[in-house]
């Protein structure tokens, strides 16, 4: 019989060196498994063709493995007698160390020169490795390891003791090997635990693997069920998903259409233009270039300040949600909807208090809500969308508004003006103008707060001409004539002040006003 083979070149085991993978191979295939020798005490690494574990060999090289005993001792224990060819090793002569079989052990024990020599069983050996050769020293290959220095924690031979272990502390193997085995065995006890605990895991592995085929077996019949009941309602929702999916593609097919045209024809004024004032600044005279002057400036301008889109004024989102509850269909109820709607801006509305109307510099805002074209309210957000406030009347005089994108499909804008006087508004979004847009929007001036103390009323004293001073330089708002009481030229009356605020602890001299008169008062003074 064969002893074991090297797993790396699948020959007998020849001089087998254990890995600290605990896998072992013949010592030809150690060296030519790792790269070539390095530098002097450096490890280098290589890879266990069994576990593909990776490994650093030590740095004297291959030699420097521990011989795998075991190894060794199988292929000893499978071999046959040393003494003839017929029968198996039983036993062990451990004074000449050959490998008998039963009849060569009784011929051992009668004959005269190996009468006194100690025959072992191998059923009675404590190990494997008891039954094969001793293991020889590899320093000194003529002695057998027989000690152990605890210093280097390996086995040595008589000449190492008397050699470079001299200093160390040694002793017999069989005195220490109980206290080294103990702790073998302690840590064999663990690892058994540990194999019994990860046997448990995989036959639970095992389980769910067989238990998740059994569901998903069960699922995929589940499905195919449901397939069949809804096999005609699923067909009329995918009709109806498809034609929605036609509407849409020909919807931003259209809107993209429209956004060509006009940059296209756009294109074309600007061409038009340019070559016209190329011509006249290259072909014309100084007279001819100043009398073109002005309406080829103006036409530039105007083709200049027109606002287009740097981008497509649609997008290609379009998605499809099958978890979406699409309502009944055929009676059933049915999943998967388009879930992307393209705005429409002339469907877009604007909302709020201060849509047409707001203060100087006070914060004024209203709301954009985006629309499709079948004027359904979006639920996202996204938008590309623009807001200019544009003086009427004063071109340098711009608002710079602030758009917030709520997520829901409305959007915030806030402004604060700081000129009085009417203002253009644009939205767009995308580039196209909302429902009512563009739009007027006045701004009144601020209320000017009285600073300082309240002065005699000069509108009263004046007998309510409108163009007389205050003394604190302010003049009386609106048109009403006289304190409140029905009279002018009241010299005393300190109830109003140039600038419409009421000074509540002061009372005209005369006495207070009537409900009437404060009430009209009142209405002129706010305006």
């Amino acid at each position: 019989m064969s002893g074991p083979r090297c797993p790396q070149c699948f020959q007998p085991c020849t001089s087998p060196r254990l890995l600290p993978c605990l896998h072992s191979l013949c010592e030809p295939c150690l060296r030519r498994l790792g790269p070539p020798e390095g530098a002097p005490g450096a490890s280098r690494p290589v890879l266990c063709p069994v576990c593909d574990a990776e490994l650093s060999l030590p740095a004297g090289g291959v030699g420097q493995l521990p011989p795998d005993c075991l190894a060794g001792s199988r292929g000893r224990a499978m071999a046959g007698c040393d003494l003839c060819a017929d029968g198996a090793a039983a036993g062990r002569c451990l004074t000449c160390g050959l490998r008998l079989c039963r009849f060569c052990c009784r011929a051992h024990r009668r004959q005269k020169k190996t009468a006194s020599h100690a025959v072992t069983e191998l059923e009675n050996t404590k190990d494997c490795s008891q039954a094969g050769k001793p293991l020889l020293c590899p320093s000194h290959p003529t002695e057998e390891l027989q000690l152990f220095c605890e210093q280097c924690d390996q086995p040595v031979c008589r000449h190492c003791v008397l050699g470079r272990h001299r200093q160390h502390p040694c002793d017999f193997a069989a005195n220490v090997i109980h206290r080294h085995g103990g702790a073998l065995r302690e840590l064999l006890q663990s690892s058994q635990q540990h194999m019994d605990s990860l046997e448990d895991v995989l036959s639970q592995v095992d389980e769910m693997g067989g238990a998740v085929r059994s569901r998903a077996e069960a699922v995929a019949t589940e499905i195919c069920l449901f397939a069949r009941g809804y096999v005609k309602a699923i067909e009329e929702h995918r009709d109806r998903l498809l034609k929605q999916l036609e509407d849409l593609k020909v919807q931003k097919e259209n809107l993209l259409h429209l956004q060509k045209a006009q940059l296209q024809q756009l294109l074309l004024d600007m061409r038009t233009g340019v070559e016209f004032t190329e011509h006249l600044m290259m072909s014309g005279s100084d007279v001819e270039i100043l009398v073109s002057k002005g309406m080829v400036s103006s036409r530039l301008t105007q083709l200049n300040s027109v606002a287009y889109s740097t981008h497509p004024s649609v997008d290609d989102r379009i998605h499809f949600s099958p978890h979406e509850r699409a309502g009944q269909c055929c009676g059933y109820e049915v999943f998967g909807a388009i879930l992307n709607k393209v705005v429409d801006p002339a469907r877009c509305t604007l909302h709020g208090e201060d849509l047409h109307s707001a203060r100087q510099n006070q914060p004024s805002g209203f709301t954009l809500l985006c629309k499709d074209a079948a004027g359904e309210r979006l639920g996202r957000g996204g938008e590309a969308v623009g807001v200019t406030i544009t003086h009427k009347d004063k071109r340098d005089c711009a608002v710079k508004p602030t758009v917030c994108d709520n997520g829901d499909g409305t959007y915030c804008i806030s402004y604060s003006p700081e000129e009085p006087g009417l203002y253009a508004v644009c939205v767009c979004v995308k580039g196209q103008h909302v429902q009512g847009s563009p739009f007027t929007l006045m701004v009144k001036p601020k209320f000017r707060e009285h600073q300082g103390v309240f002065h005699c009323c000069t509108f009263c004293s004046s007998g309510g001409q409108k163009a007389v001073r205050c003394a604190c330089g302010g003049t009386m708002p609106g048109g009403y004539e006289g304190c409140g009481h029905g009279h002018k030229g009241h010299p005393g009356c300190h109830h109003w002040s140039c600038c419409g605020q009421v000074k509540e602890s002061s009372e005209c001299l005369c006495g207070p006003p009537s409900d009437t008169s404060q009430r009209s008062l009142l209405r002129t003074v706010a305006l």
